[in-house]
């Protein structure tokens, strides 16, 4: 028992020695940890608020999620939203996003007014047959449409009475001056009036060249090289003095008459230098030139005819043919140009992305001018040599509009700075709504509310979370019930409502 008793004292002994030596090991663990977890504080980025993913004017000072349980977005220092719409785009993400830039530089713009028209003949270069007496056609030299005919070639052969007989008194008048010689002056100069007379109406008839003919047909000849438009004339017809048998058309030049719009006409020029395009021979330009612009508009079309003409002598082009058409408008001034890319239009404003450096980009308000085919000229709103954005620019642009509009919503660094409890109170702004509750949040005491336009902070319609100064504020009020409420906004995106009424409807005013 003796020995139990000393072995067992000797055991209690070294324990508690043990137990007052100093924990060296636990020491070297919570020195490491804090060492470890002090550079790392000092990388840490510091969080301003957190904003609603969906860009909803709604933020946070702490993470939560929205209600369709999406995390709200960390807003960091330095990325914080200003009014200039600036954002910045870290270097992994600039790559990620395929960000691509170019220099606005000055340059000749290969710009092109183009719109489309149609082949038609020179009008200048139609001619009529059209025999001026009555009379039946005997025989026809040429006798379809389409065939091509030259200066002089005969078309057809035609018998006339009046034509006759007018050539029979010419015969005869003739004659009778030979007859009479010197014997009776009288005689001979009313000979050579019939005869006189006789002449001067086969001239009218256009067919002097038969007066000396003995042939009762009288042909007729084509007055021009050109192709048979129409051809109304067939063997056996009669025909009417001034009826058009032929109608024949050169075609060694043609018109293209093409249609410009009424906003465009500005940049239509006499004698500017033209390229048409004809579905038929797309792989083939033709070089025209304006020389004429109609002085009438379509008011059903809003466009002025344009008339451009083309040499025609390897008769390719036909009239009626379909062509586009494109008219040089820029001219050789150098212009001050960005890539087409680069222009983001919605139709009322026109906007550039600068690259400011350091992945900082800012939405710059520009004029522009006329367009090419790769590049657009710029008249204000940046230099020759501002960088900007060529590809990715609607995703940045997008960003710094989000940006833009937070910052209408977060209160400025001057009200943020709290000077106590009664310069934080004096922030403190109230404002007045129309909407109705969707849904209450007992547990964090916020409620879900669809709101009308606020045009004191610029918010459109939308449904967003509102907190609530006590959840006495709702009690009673149904959900989808109209109401009017008064909410502050207390910094940091947090808005609060402070009082609710219900609003009366229509039906209840009645």
């Amino acid at each position: 028992m003796l020995a139990l008793a000393t072995i067992a004292a000797a055991l209690g002994a070294g324990y508690w020695a043990g137990s007052q030596q100093p924990n060296h090991s636990a020491d070297v663990v919570d020195t490491a940890s804090t060492d470890g977890a002090a550079p790392a504080s000092k990388k840490a980025r510091e969080v301003l608020y957190y904003r609603n993913p969906m860009g909803l004017a709604d933020t946070s000072p702490t993470p939560k999620k929205d209600s369709m349980g999406m995390d709200y977005i960390a807003v960091y220092k330095g990325d914080e939203p200003d009014d200039s719409g600036v954002v910045k785009v870290s270097p992994a993400r600039v790559q990620t996003l395929g960000v691509k830039t170019a220099r606005a530089e000055l340059r000749t713009l290969d710009s092109a007014l183009r719109t489309v028209g149609r082949v038609e003949v020179d009008e200048r270069k139609i001619h009529d047959v059209a025999p001026r007496f009555e009379g039946w056609i005997e025989r026809l030299q040429v006798s379809a449409t389409g065939d091509p005919v030259s200066r002089g070639q005969a078309l057809f052969s035609v018998y006339s009475p009046e034509l006759v007989s007018a050539q029979k008194e010419l015969r005869i008048a003739e004659t009778l001056e030979r007859s009479a010689g010197d014997a009776d002056p009288v005689a001979r100069e009313g000979a050579r009036r019939l005869a006189e007379a006789a002449r001067e109406r086969l001239r009218n008839w256009k067919v002097a060249g038969a007066a000396g003919s003995h042939n009762d047909l009288v042909t007729f000849s084509s007055p021009a090289n050109g192709v048979v438009l129409e051809k109304k004339a067939v063997e056996g017809m009669r025909f009417m003095a001034g009826t058009v048998i032929y109608r024949i058309a050169d075609l060694s030049t043609v018109w293209v008459i093409a249609d410009v719009y009424e906003q465009d006409l500005a940049q239509v020029k006499l004698g500017a230098v033209a390229q048409v395009i004809i579905d038929a021979f797309p792989g083939h330009l033709f070089e025209a030139k304006i020389t004429y612009l109609y002085p009438t508009l379509n008011a059903a079309t809003r466009t002025t005819p344009v008339r451009l003409e083309l040499n025609n002598h390897d008769n390719m082009l036909r009239p009626g043919m379909f062509a586009h058409v494109e008219i040089a408008t820029a001219g050789s001034a150098a212009r001050l140009t960005v890539p087409t890319s680069a222009v983001i239009d919605t139709g009322e404003r026109q906007v550039v992305l600068v690259v400011l450096g350091e992945g900082k980009y800012k939405p710059q308000p520009v004029k522009i001018g006329l367009r090419g085919r790769d590049a657009v000229e710029i008249l204000e709103g940046i230099q020759a040599g501002d960088e900007v954005v060529t590809a990715a620019n609607f995703l940045i642009d997008a960003e710094s509009n989000l940006k833009a509009a937070l910052s209408t919503f977060t209160a400025p660094e001057a009200e943020k700075g709290a000077k106590g409890a009664k310069g934080a109170k004096a922030a403190v702004k109230a404002y007045e709504a129309n909407g109705s509750i969707d849904s209450l949040d007992a547990a964090s005491n916020t409620a879900s509310v669809t709101h009308d336009p606020i045009p004191a902070l610029k918010w459109p319609a939308m449904t967003m979370e509102f907190g609530l100064a006590s959840p006495e504020v709702a009690k009673g009020i149904p959900p989808g019930a109209p109401i009017r409420f008064e909410f502050e906004d207390r910094g940091d995106g947090e808005f609060v409502i402070t009082r609710i009424d219900k609003a009366t409807t229509k039906h209840e005013g009645h």
